[in-house]
């Protein structure tokens, strides 16, 4: 059997540099528009700031949100503090790992807090995790 001759041009070839770029602009792009899928279920409030704070993984939480007006929040619904114990055991009937995510105000008073976090350990839920944001770098700290 005889193969046909070789052209006598210059040859073809892939070259696989740009379709490198192209993947990691893919990967890049995936992963930001990714992270900003992630549901926040807490009603906006300027959350206090903590060096000690470590970051939490991502599961699906309830979240309980105080206001500075005192206010209390369950998922972005406004409820009266004494609905609040008998929606979370409802939710806890449902999961028995329900974990709660309690964020507040910075400037929120202190017993409204307190009063949430023992209606939530009083219905039994025993992973509760209290939101901050990280703390502020030293150049910009107030005297």
């Amino acid at each position: 059997m005889k193969l046909p001759p070789e052209p006598a041009g210059p040859r073809g070839r892939i070259e696989v540099i740009p379709l490198i770029d192209i993947i990691f602009f893919l990967l890049a792009t995936f992963v930001m528009v990714s992270l900003s899928m992630v549901k926040n279920q807490g009603v906006p409030v300027s959350l206090p700031r903590a060096a000690s704070g470590q970051a939490q993984e991502r599961v699906s939480s309830v979240t309980v949100t105080v206001t500075e007006g005192g206010r209390v929040y369950l998922n972005r619904e406004l409820l009266d503090i004494d609905r609040l114990s008998p929606r979370l055991e409802a939710l806890k009937s449902q999961d028995a790992n329900t974990r709660v995510l309690v964020n507040a105000d910075e400037v929120a008073y202190f017993g409204d807090v307190v009063k949430v976090l023992d209606i939530v350990r009083r219905t039994g839920i025993e992973k509760i995790a209290i939101q901050t944001t990280g703390a502020q770098p030293a150049a910009q700290r107030k005297p």
